[in-house]
């Protein structure tokens, strides 16, 4: 599924952006509460929440990298110079 993310992934996004979790907040619409409780493992959020949290990230510059034998991850997408 494209909305799959992990939890990794969502940590290291906020870091390569240098976001706090209500910076993510305010930028997908998703609940601080919501996001603190996916990155704690707490709980497995909605599809259309992950996504929303994906979204966010596309759009300040992430790119997820899919799994492929050394597991998924993330990098910001290059600009043109």
């Amino acid at each position: 599924m494209k909305d799959a993310i992990s939890v990794e992934q969502s940590r290291a996004a906020r870091g390569l952006l240098n976001w706090s979790r209500d910076d993510l907040a305010a930028a997908s619409g998703v609940p601080k509460r919501t996001i603190a409780d996916f990155e704690l493992a707490t709980t497995a959020p909605r599809s259309r929440t992950l996504q929303a949290i994906r979204t966010a990230f596309e759009a300040a510059g992430v790119e997820f990298i899919p799994e492929n034998g050394g597991g998924a991850g993330v990098r910001l997408r290059r600009t043109s110079a």
